[in-house]
Parts: structure tokens; C-alpha cells; sequence
């Protein structure tokens, strides 16, 4: 066993000694997405820095906490808050959650995150669900010797993005009457946000969105053989496409605008499973 795998097993045992059941379905909250940890019902708080070998959260309005408890009769395990490699983290650090979740038994990981719609028939405000991705971070997860226990060394990503999770979204759309927009997601390392010449070459290259996070939990996960479903707020137009800057605070806002559908389609997708 590696130095990694053995640190993934430590922290999925401190989780097993505080948690008194087995998630099925793990989430991932990104920037605006904690209305979400509303839908949890009794509990159970453990703070990322007390967890071992665990990196902690250094984003504002990233709580740096596993919520775990139930929505309906569904046991999750959620990361309120996430790790993001522009804040100095190893992409295997970032994706040293994904990893514990897998050791821990969950199937399922649902992703969320904010990001900038450059498909611009979208608006601020908009959920798009991830169907693929670009990854231009010129970094992955993977690389170096290949943890064999943790999954093989050259993963299929044909379909990283499940299918049928993704018909439940469009499901739960309908019941709802909440319209979810598809597309492209893509991934630029961050933390500056995009020059409009970048947000012309992503939008050449066929992205319709374009984010900082994400892409390392998706290949994690199916390098694991977890499930996948990723959701995107539109928490802002992409840099040139509107005539002004753009602001951590205009995310925030954003999501804070749209909590409430958000949570209701969340609460009803993650019953659904």
C-alpha cells in the first residue's frame, strides 16, 4: 500500500468512527451551492482539519466541512466546500476527498460548482448540467505512478459523465418545471478569471461554460468507477461578453439569487437515486 493510499484509508476510518451508517450518494458543494446543506437532515458535522491527511478549504463561502446525514430516506456525505488546486493544493489532494468517498463506499458524486457561461444564449442564474468537459488546466490527477488498488493506469473517459444519473436531472427537471441548460465545461486553473481572448478560444473549442474546479473530481471518480453527475450555476456572464469586471462577490450574489430552486431540484434529484 502507498504513502496516498494509506493516508485514504486513515481518513475513511476517522469518518467510520464518527459517522454511524454508509453513505450511498457523495456531493460536492462548490462556490453558492451551500443552501444545499439545508436539505440534510440530523447532521453530522466534521470539520476537513480534523480529519488526517485532509487539506482544508481557504476559499470564502467554502465552509470546509463534511455534512453527513440524509435527504428523504437517501444517506449522503457532502463536502461543503471544496479544495481548489490555484490555492497551492497537489491535484491529488484535491481529488483526496473523491478518493475517501470511494474508500468509504459510495457509488454516486455529484458535483456542483460556479461558473461563467460562454455560450451566450445562457444568463446569469442558469443550471447547466456538465455532458463533457475540456481540460485545460495542463494538470491531472493521475499522473505519476499509478496507484493500481485505486483504479487502472489508463481509465476510458468516453463517458465520464453518467448517463442515467443524468436522465434523473432531466426527470426531476420536468417535475419540477425547472429548466436545466447541457453543455460543455471548461477548466482553466485559475485564480484569475478569464481575458476575454481565452473565453473566445474555450468558446472556439466548443465549451459553453468555463470554470476552476470540477475536472480533477470527475477523473478521480471514474478512475475510481464511481457514477458521476456534475451541475453548473451560471453565476456570470464570461469576461467580454458584457461590458464589466468580474467579481467573487458577483458569484456569490448570483447564487444566492437562485438558492431556492436550486435546493428544491437538489433535494429532489439526490431522492431520486
Amino acid at each position: 500500500m502507498s504513502e496516498y493510499t494509506e493516508r485514504i484509508q486513515k481518513a475513511a476510518q476517522a469518518l467510520r468512527e464518527r459517522v454511524p451508517f454508509i453513505p450511498k450518494v457523495g456531493m460536492v458543494l462548490g462556490s453558492g451551492w451551500n443552501i444545499l446543506i439545508e436539505n440534510i437532515e440530523n447532521p453530522i458535522r466534521v470539520p476537513y482539519g480534523e480529519v488526517p491527511g485532509m487539506k482544508v478549504s481557504t476559499v470564502p463561502g467554502h465552509a470546509g466541512e463534511w455534512v453527513f446525514g440524509t435527504i428523504g430516506e437517501q444517506k449522503v456525505a457532502v463536502m461543503n466546500g471544496r479544495l481548489h488546486m490555484y490555492e497551492g493544493w497537489d491535484p491529488k489532494d484535491v481529488t483526496f476527498p473523491v478518493r475517501v468517498m470511494k474508500a468509504l463506499g459510495i457509488e454516486v458524486l455529484i458535483l456542483t460548482n460556479a461558473a461563467g457561461a460562454v455560450n451566450k444564449s445562457f444568463q446569469p442564474g442558469d443550471l447547466m448540467m456538465i455532458t463533457d468537459h475540456l481540460n485545460l488546466a495542463g494538470r491531472n490527477p493521475l499522473w505519476g505512478p499509478n496507484e493500481d488498488e485505486l483504479g487502472p493506469r489508463f481509465p476510458d473517459m468516453s463517458h465520464p459523465y453518467d448517463g442515467e444519473l443524468m436522465n434523473l436531472a432531466r426527470e426531476a427537471s420536468r417535475q419540477l418545471s425547472f429548466p436545466i441548460r447541457e453543455g460543455v465545461y471548461a477548466l482553466l486553473p485559475g485564480p484569475c478569471f478569464e481575458t476575454p481572448a481565452e473565453i473566445r478560444m474555450v468558446r472556439t473549442l466548443g465549451a459553453d461554460a468555463v470554470g476552476m474546479s470540477t475536472i480533477p473530481e470527475v477523473i478521480a471518480a471514474n478512475h475510481g468507477g464511481m457514477r458521476v453527475l456534475a451541475l453548473s450555476c451560471m453565476t456570470n456572464m464570461a469576461a467580454g461578453i458584457l461590458d464589466q469586471p468580474l467579481s467573487h462577490q458577483e458569484v456569490l450574489d448570483t447564487a444566492n439569487r437562485v438558492k431556492e430552486p436550486y435546493r428544491l431540484f437538489m433535494k429532489t434529484l439526490v431522492q431520486m437515486i
